[in-house]
């Protein structure tokens, strides 16, 4: 355990991005709806952050495995959902990312996606984590709201032991009370203090688990706030749901963010990332 101040990380090659030089930024849908709408997101987030100069990834779920309920959409499966990111791989040009569920998925994954992510949940699933380690894509590890930050390092040793050391670590908040999370702005700069490039998850972050009884709840209105926080702590990227009409997506439309708004979210955390290095946080 760490007690802060200036964190220097690695940087990571992914696709024909680098990150951990400039803030990343990793967004799209919660969960694949269909292809028109994956593609039209990453088109317009790629333009927005072309812009900014801000390396980009698309990220969406072929299959969202932990939903609330059993009459929760889950999204399109994994040959049909690989079809779908193939195409926004190539028609928009941009690097995409996953995630699993299962070691079996991690090789077919592998074949298109250029990040594969193991979800919070699941993410002291050894099995699962030496799977995706093993295919030598780049691992987006999202620490599980129930891991202390400084515990993510035996996360890290399953992946190392295959030697892939192409790692982000995504902080999303961590569980306080029922129905409720709650960020440590802490875990930014002790999960970087481990060498790796550390995302904030801002829209999974103000998620109320289950809150909705049938379904997970959340306040988007937070999101900026949490963002703001964690790059000025010196978070490296951020990773965002966006949706075209989040009221209406078919998971965590409470949470998820408007495509019309990252313009301007972006800007401004691209502006507190440049002064944090300045002052030696970011």
């Amino acid at each position: 355990m760490m007690s802060g101040g200036e964190c220097k990380v690695n940087a990571l090659k992914v696709g024909n991005l680098i990150l951990g030089e400039s803030l990343f930024v990793i967004a799209g849908p919660c969960v694949i709806e269909d292809g028109r709408m994956c593609l039209d997101i990453a088109l317009e987030m790629k333009k927005i952050c072309g812009k900014l100069g801000l390396p980009y990834i698309f990220k969406a779920s072929f299959d969202k495995a932990n939903r609330t309920s059993i009459q929760s959409f889950r999204g399109p499966g994994l040959e049909k959902g690989m079809k779908i990111l193939a195409d926004v791989k190539k028609n928009a040009g941009v690097p995409v990312l996953t995630d699993i569920h299962e070691p079996a998925q991690a090789k077919p994954v592998a074949e298109v996606a250029d990040v594969l992510q193991i979800p919070a949940f699941l993410c002291r699933q050894t099995d699962l984590v030496l799977a995706a380690a093993a295919t030598g894509r780049p691992i987006n590890i999202k620490k599980g709201q129930f891991l202390a930050p400084w515990d993510i390092r035996c996360v890290l040793e399953k992946v190392a032991s295959t030697g892939n050391t192409n790692v982000i670590l995504t902080e999303r908040g961590s569980s306080f009370g029922y129905n409720m999370l709650v960020v440590d702005m802490r875990s930014i700069p002790i999960m970087k203090s481990f060498g790796f490039p550390v995302a904030i998850d801002g829209t999974h972050s103000v998620q109320q688990p289950g809150g909705l009884g049938h379904a997970t709840g959340g306040d988007r209105t937070m999101v900026p706030t949490i963002c703001k926080a964690a790059v000025a702590a010196g978070a490296d990227g951020v990773f965002l749901e966006v949706h075209s009409k989040p009221e209406h997506a078919k998971s965590d439309a409470a949470n998820s963010l408007p495509l019309a708004d990252m313009a301007g979210l972006l800007g401004r955390l691209k502006l507190i990332k440049e002064a944090a290095k300045e002052t030696g946080g970011g």
